[in-house]
């Protein structure tokens, strides 16, 4: 009896004191333009998220519409249902720099892609793979992604659905095909999809992932707003804000368009230190946590990217007239007939239900029908051709410069560009923060850095990045420490990171300065980073403490692991190797390098059978790996079988005829049969 009054008394304190709450902001909400993002109960700590199946419950029309549009079909398993391919047995791709060959298929349910080597009509290597999940709503494109144990990487074919063809992913072409291996981790799931269960300590491991964008990447968490209605409590929207969830028609307009442009405003997304692409959420400032940056060309205005809408609609005049700068802050809000992102779009309803005439009635709410008669210049003839269609003149479609075979809508609202200006030279200018108007330096150079490793091998962003970094002073390098060993390291300058450290001090680093574990592995990635520069200077002792430090900081990172057990071989330590590499293979089956490695030391250990089946596993995997092929060319040395050891050494050479090693011992090998 004593319990149940204990949980009646509970039950009804949860409620007094959410009602209390609920009266603290009615009376304490701002009046006018004051920022109000930190009065919603979703943006603490506490809440979580439900899942689009609890909003369903009490919102089944708006799932209904929801599930039919891109975001709603942004993410899901490979089925039959989500793939917009077409498939023929004829279907095959070549990539001539590497020369392999691709073919998708369907095995029973299981859709896959076969990748293949000929040699006249005689298949020398093949390679099949399951797809586990499609990324893309098939309006544009359908690309693929495989799991090996939580693992995921994007696979080497893309499904171009208005061209209606097959072809590599952006970034695989013109010989920059990675085929199986690149990582799918948190920033690009995080835009893709909804919030995954994301292994720290990991680059591209998940324990669960969701299948599509759903309600909570817009509204926020919603345990808080799924407790109060069961409880009973509700808001009257039509006179108040609902707290307990964000409804972005009602942020003041900049949070409004921050929702938006978390996903939208694609390009080269900062985060700020120590936040990561997990912590912002609907009704807070984005700049807070990410600044995303894009480079500037003079003579480029009719280029862009896929999804950078925010940030061509932000250049069009009928923004820019629709907004005014507050008098105390940098904020914008709006003046009456605001343009924003959800003027045109209403994210509930899919694009292709929509119909042309809503967006095209939206130009008309301004530009009236007096007003279209005044201001349009083109013929009568043509604007009846097009049916007075503002969008089809005014927001034409373009191929953007990051996708191929795609079409979309320019954001840039403007009149149409003249052939000559679109031929003029493009120069370069620099990086543009678009959503945070003064950026630190710190950020900058993190921006120019990051911009030279994922997009462009540019020397310029190098060099602009140097100027933001200064390493006058220790205090200097202290501030700056972690960007100057990256820039360094990209550099191949491994002296100035070790002369960085010995500013700092090595036990200062080990013990104090890089301990952390993020999501991003910032700290891990400069102690694996710092590692890299001993070994290669050969200073193997002190490699190896650095890398077990990085190993520590993110355990799900093979290529920690791999260089940890690497440096054990190099100390002659073989035996306390083997166990690394046999524990980075029960996570990642498929990871080469360690295959690889765990071969050669089988080999030196005097297990040749084993050797031999792991050299064989990694050659069905990457035939073309020069590690393997020059430790395979070594095996049969070590069997006295120099024929096939010099055909290894020149299949090596023909496709790196720069590989001093290979040279060298086949020159050793020339005259031994």
């Amino acid at each position: 009896m004593l319990q149940l009054k204990n949980f009646i008394f509970n039950k009804y304190l949860i409620v007094f004191s959410l009602l209390m709450i609920l009266l603290l902001i009615i009376k304490c909400t701002p009046s006018g333009n004051q920022p109000i993002s930190n009065y919603y109960l979703n943006h603490s700590d506490t809440a979580h998220y439900v899942g689009i199946n609890t909003c369903r419950q009490c919102h089944p029309a708006i799932y209904n519409s929801y599930i039919k549009t891109g975001m709603g079909k942004s993410f899901d398993l490979a089925t039959k249902q989500k793939s917009s391919a077409k498939f023929d047995e004829h279907t095959v791709i070549y990539d001539s720099y590497k020369d392999f060959y691709y073919h998708p298929f369907w095995d029973g349910e299981d859709m896959k892609i076969l990748e293949f080597r000929l040699n006249g009509k005689d298949t020398l290597y093949k390679r099949i793979e399951k797809v586990d999940y499609i990324v893309g709503s098939g309006q544009h494109t359908n690309s693929h992604i495989y799991n090996t144990n939580g693992y995921l990487h994007q696979m080497p074919m893309t499904y171009y659905t208005q061209k209606g063809k097959w072809d590599f992913p952006p970034g695989f072409e013109n010989g920059a095909n990675t085929r199986f291996s690149r990582k799918i981790g948190l920033e690009c799931m995080s835009c893709h999809n909804s919030y995954p269960d994301f292994v720290i300590g990991s680059e591209n491991k998940f324990n669960d992932i969701p299948e599509g964008i759903n309600c909570e990447r817009c509204h926020g968490p919603g345990s808080i707003h799924v407790q109060q209605r069961q409880m009973g409590i509700k808001i009257d929207t039509s006179k108040y804000i609902d707290y307990s969830i964000v409804n972005p028609g009602k942020l003041p307009i900049d949070k409004q368009f921050d929702v938006c442009q978390r996903c939208h405003l694609q390009g080269n997304a900062v985060l700020k230190e120590g936040k990561s692409f997990f912590d912002f959420k609907p009704g807070m400032k984005l700049s807070d946590f990410i600044t995303t940056f894009l480079p500037r060309y003079k003579n480029s205005d009719d280029q862009f990217i896929m999804a950078s809408h925010a940030d061509r609609l932000k250049q069009s005049k009928c923004f820019i007239k629709s907004f005014k700068p507050e008098t105390d802050s940098t904020s914008l809000r709006p003046y009456k007939n605001s343009l924003t992102c959800v003027t045109c779009h209403n994210p509930h309803i899919s694009v292709k239900e929509a119909g042309k005439e809503i967006f095209n009635n939206v130009c008309k709410n301004c530009h009236n029908s007096k007003t279209i008669n005044g201001l349009c210049k083109e013929k009568e003839e043509l604007r009846n051709s097009v049916q007075n269609n503002c969008v089809s003149c005014h927001m034409p479609f373009s191929g953007a410069i990051d996708i191929p075979h795609v079409s979309v809508h320019d954001h840039y609202i403007r009149k149409p560009i003249k052939k000559e200006e679109i031929e003029k030279v493009k120069e370069f200018i620099g990086l543009y923060a678009v959503n945070e108007k003064s950026p630190s330096n710190i950020l900058k150079a993190k921006a120019y850095i990051q911009q030279y490793d994922k997009f462009e091998k540019n020397a310029i962003f190098l060099d602009s990045a140097q100027r933001f970094l200064s390493d006058r002073s220790i205090t200097d390098v202290g501030n700056n420490f972690e960007l100057l060993v990256h820039l360094n390291f990209i550099k191949l300058n491994l002296s100035k990171i070790l002369y960085y450290v010995n500013q700092i001090g090595k036990e200062n680093l080990l013990n104090t300065v890089l301990v952390n574990k993020s999501w991003d592995n910032s700290q891990a990635w400069t102690l694996y980073r710092i590692g890299e520069a001993y070994y290669n200077t050969g200073d193997i002792l002190n490699a190896h403490l650095f890398y077990k430090k990085a190993d520590e900081l993110a355990p799900f990172n093979p290529e920690f692991k791999n260089k940890l057990g690497v440096s054990l071989m190099a100390q002659n330590k073989v035996q306390e190797a083997i166990p690394i590499f046999e524990l980075i293979l029960k996570e990642d089956s498929k990871f080469v390098p360690a295959i690889n490695n765990l071969g050669y030391a089988n080999l030196i250990s005097g297990n040749i059978e084993n050797a031999d089946r792991l050299y064989k596993q990694a050659l069905m995997l990457d035939p073309d790996y020069e590690p393997l092929l020059m430790n395979i060319a070594g095996f049969y040395i070590f069997k006295k079988d120099y024929t096939k050891a010099k055909s290894i050494l020149n299949t090596v050479l023909k496709r790196n005829p720069k590989n001093e090693q290979a040279k060298e011992v086949f020159e050793k090998l020339k005259n031994l049969k």
